[in-house]
């Protein structure tokens, strides 16, 4: 059940938990108390003596306890904050990050303030803006990041296109190393990947689908670590698809340069056989790649080299999926499965808990320099209870969006949100 708007108690005692803190490392049994919007206290062995009088109390019976979900790209379908809300919440998601390509396009301040007020007035997720980083995402003119900034714009992206003008990207970077601001790029060369709809390869031949060639990836990143390298610029790759762009990545973290590269569930819990026979809802940008890149993102999310999940949430109406595959629109929903997905690679054996809850809490929120993402006293009062083993299908009937594109549709999952809390105001809870 969402509550869109319910009220803060005084004191809550979230009793007989398991407390999770990739931050901090803590994993062992213990309590959290709230007072109104704020943590008062998160730690082990908390509540084993007695509950403070004045507690509301919420039993936990067992269950993880852990910072809400912090999601650094989705992407806003027109002006519902109110459906990215439910949908947020019932993926445990208390702060998310959006897009700048809304309508209109965030490279105005009086956009960043819109979207922190209609945000605010849902009452949901915490959502904060990306600003633009060129003017009406062209690609072309620089937009006023540093105003931008001021307003409240976390970094600086034109989304789902790369700046494909070298010379904009480098007075970007450097401008940006001026005012210690981070730059996202999307990777993909828009030249090479013109006309592109899957990747390129046997299952794109097989299917009679023109394929985007991954050097459409690794164009962009090879020439903007460069850049990168020659302006001290902070850059952050989006949604890496590839075994050949960590390779680069890899190399150039090695050798001091500032970047970071966060990919999506995806591209490593599917690969392009996923698009099946012309099943537009595996149609993604970038597209779903060879089983070879899946397995090496995985070992990227392993070693490091990858800094963050991000569930590339991306509603598209039924109109706009249903159709052709080579006329449907780019996209898949990934609010409602960021969590069930990044667990398999706990269940797989590939991470352990704490690892890959950072990957969704902490690391975003570092990369961003957003105040969430830790069980800390003092801190929001932001936090999941979940089931990491409670099986559940991915249905559309199920999902809380009111678009239901999303990959992985059909697909039984482990890891279910129980209860979502914002600013210690319960705004979901499954079994209620």
């Amino acid at each position: 059940m969402i509550n869109k708007l319910p009220e803060a108690h005084g004191k809550t005692a979230f009793i007989n938990a398991r407390l999770l803190d990739p931050a901090t490392g803590l994993d062992a049994k213990g309590g959290v108390l709230t007072d109104g919007e704020f943590i008062v206290e998160a730690a082990q062995g908390l509540f084993d003596d007695s509950v403070p009088e004045d507690a509301a109390i919420i039993d936990c019976q067992g269950q993880c306890l852990a910072p809400g979900l912090v999601d650094m790209r989705i992407q806003i379908s027109g002006k519902d904050f109110a459906n990215v809300g439910a949908s947020a919440v019932a993926g445990g998601v208390t702060t998310a990050v959006c897009q700048p390509n809304t309508t209109p396009i965030v490279d105005d301040r009086a956009v960043v303030e819109f979207i922190a007020r209609a945000a605010r007035k849902a009452g949901l997720t915490k959502i904060y803006p990306y600003g633009a980083l060129t003017k009406g995402l062209e690609g072309q003119e620089l937009a006023e990041m540093g105003l931008l900034a001021e307003s409240g714009a976390v970094a600086f992206t034109d989304a789902t296109q790369a700046v494909s003008n070298a010379r904009t990207m480098c007075q970007a970077l450097s401008y940006a190393s001026t005012f210690g601001l981070m730059l996202i790029q999307h990777p993909e060369e828009a030249t090479l990947a013109e006309g592109g709809v899957m990747n390129e390869g046997e299952t794109a031949t097989r299917l009679g689908l023109t394929g985007i060639p991954k050097e459409a990836e690794l164009i962009i990143i090879e020439r903007d670590l460069r850049l990168a390298k020659m302006t001290g610029g902070r850059l952050h790759f989006a949604h890496v698809s590839t075994a050949e762009s960590l390779d680069l990545i890899r190399a150039a973290k090695d050798k001091g340069i500032s970047v970071t590269c966060d990919t999506a569930p995806p591209y490593f819990a599917l690969n392009e056989t996923a698009v099946g026979d012309y099943r537009t809802f595996a149609k993604l940008t970038p597209p779903l790649r060879s089983e070879a890149d899946r397995e090496a993102i995985i070992e990227g999310l392993r070693d490091g080299t990858i800094d963050a999940i991000a569930s590339d949430h991306t509603p598209k109406s039924e109109d706009m999926k249903r159709l052709p595959f080579a006329d449907a629109a780019y996209g898949g929903l990934g609010m409602e499965t960021l969590l069930a997905i990044t667990l398999e690679l706990v269940h797989n054996g590939h991470l352990n808990l704490l690892e890959a809850l950072g990957l969704i809490t902490q690391h975003p929120a570092e990369l961003l320099g957003l105040s969430a993402g830790r069980l800390k006293p003092g801190a929001a009062a932001d936090f999941i209870v979940f089931d990491p083993d409670r099986g559940w299908q991915v249905t559309e009937q199920g999902l809380h969006s009111k678009a239901k594109n999303t990959p992985f549709d059909g697909r039984p999952v482990q890891g279910r949100v129980l209860k979502t809390v914002i600013d210690g105001r319960l705004v979901f809870d499954l079994d209620a």
